[in-house]
């Protein structure tokens, strides 16, 4: 089997494949319906939803992580945040929590530099696992809300900003992240085994 063959395959695996399709499809979808800016949002959600594969993620997270940035991405093209009222809260709790999840596994696996959140460890090396994913939730948090400053700036004043929106806004994605950093330490599905093998690749 060709390399090329080999990562098609990969990305196509499970219920995460599913969601590739869906992704690659939505890109064509976005440009037919919200022009070149909606275009180029899907193709910025595709490209989230080809990391996890790289680093042998567990098929449940690799799905439910790519449901979310789907999600994300339609509610931003189709305007769903100024019409639901709630939506912008459940995306900053659950996708923010799902990104960091997936963020520490690649910062894991890719590179070492913290230990595996999934391998089984001593009480204090899980609660450090749990910082780890909370902090990279808030960091992104942080990322996000300068982003939607610039672009109230100098893109487009529509986009909402204000004091009490992007403290509730972090304070959400910082929530979603304690808990996916919970719930990391306490899966077992990947095993040291797979966590090793996923070092070696990289």
């Amino acid at each position: 089997m060709t390399d090329r063959r080999a990562a098609l395959v990969l990305l196509l695996r499970g219920p995460g494949g599913a969601v590739r399709v869906l992704g690659a499809a939505s890109v064509v979808a976005a440009a037919v319906v919200e022009g070149p800016v909606g275009a180029a949002l899907m193709l910025l959600v595709l490209a989230g939803l080809v990391v996890p594969p790289s680093v042998a993620v567990d098929p449940r997270l690799d799905a439910a992580y790519g449901v979310g940035l789907l999600a994300a991405g339609w509610a931003g093209a189709l305007d769903l945040y100024q019409r639901i009222s709630w939506l912008d809260v459940v995306m900053h709790l659950v996708v923010t929590g799902l990104i960091a999840a997936v963020g520490h596994l690649v910062v894991a696996r890719a590179t070492g530099a913290v230990v595996d959140p999934v391998v089984p460890a001593a009480r204090r090396v899980r609660v450090g696992s749990v910082g780890v994913t909370t902090a990279l939730g808030l960091g992104l948090s942080v990322l996000w809300e300068i982003g939607e400053y610039l672009g109230n700036t100098y893109i487009d004043a529509s986009i909402h900003v204000g004091y009490r929106d992007t403290i509730g806004d972090m304070a959400l994605g910082g929530l979603g992240s304690l808990a996916a950093g919970l719930a990391l330490v306490s899966a077992r599905g990947a095993g040291p085994a797979v966590g090793a093998a996923a070092g070696r690749g990289a």
